[in-house]
């Protein structure tokens, strides 16, 4: 695929960053760690990744401001462009050795999102997406699955921890959606959960309590590999609510009718 200026500017950052991870994943037992709370930890790669992307992001884009999971927003002089970054999703994941984590990079222009970028260093996968231009991982386009029976369907949730509330009506819905399709699966990273349902991988993903740099690119390219995606109302609140559901136009309807049973 050709990528915009725009796109290459975010692979780059993107890949800067995700050098430094996979290095410090490789030592995963060596990392100093900080609890931030119940069964939620910042690393010092991390703090380190989030560093890069902003120093990469602000050289290429001087005046673009930024809201990230790790820092306090920062307003640009841009006022119409904002980057909604995520230096690791899957903090746990990583701590615990597991290779399922990535970066996360999305641009807002005057409130949409334009362009999305996730990376996975260790599995080497990357994810692009471009308003009106296509969802595509490693240059080959990504379209959502066909599937539209939910018995046929693997669907990707998250799991509320230690901390969180809404343990017991989760588990209701997940009962509900546990007897109606082929499996579900917990990865424990939304923005991947959402990336493999833009790449045919998961028939669609349900959770609620996200933050917008949780979901921001991963939506486009959901979007733009031909799915829906909504909050758990059907409506557009994704990034207020932090409640999505998604997957092709039939799947989404049918799991939001299913989510919205008592």
């Amino acid at each position: 695929m050709a990528r915009s200026a725009l796109l290459n500017v975010m692979v780059a950052a993107a890949m800067k960053a995700g050098r430094t991870l996979a290095r410090d994943f490789g030592e995963v037992e060596n990392l100093q760690v900080s609890l931030k709370g119940p069964g939620d930890f910042v690393s010092a790669a991390d703090k380190k990744a989030e560093r890069t992307l902003v120093e990469e992001l602000s050289k290429a884009r001087p005046g673009y401001g930024f809201l990230a999971e790790e820092s306090a927003e920062i307003e640009g002089t841009d006022r119409a462009h904002r980057w909604i970054i995520d230096p690791l999703d899957g903090t746990t994941n990583f701590l615990h050795g597991i290779p399922i984590f990535a970066i996360s990079i999305a641009l807002e222009r005057e409130g949409q999102i334009v362009a999305g970028v996730i990376f996975n260093p260790v599995m080497d996968e990357l994810y692009v997406a471009e308003r009106g231009g296509g969802a595509f991982v490693n240059d080959r386009r990504m379209r959502v699955a066909k599937r539209t029976a939910l018995p046929d369907c693997v669907i990707a949730t998250g799991i509320p921890h230690l901390g969180k509330p809404g343990h017991a009506p989760y588990l209701q819905t997940l009962g509900r959606v546990m007897m109606e399709t082929s499996g579900v699966r917990r990865n424990g990273a939304a923005a991947l959960d959402l990336a493999w349902v833009a790449s045919g991988r998961f028939d669609g993903f349900w959770e609620d309590g996200l933050k917008p740099w949780d979901i921001a690119a991963g939506l486009l390219m959901i979007r733009e590999a031909g799915g829906f995606a909504s909050d758990l109302n059907g409506g557009d609140t994704m990034m207020q609510s932090g409640d999505v559901c998604a997957g092709n136009e039939t799947i989404h309807r049918k799991l939001l009718a299913t989510l919205a049973r008592s």
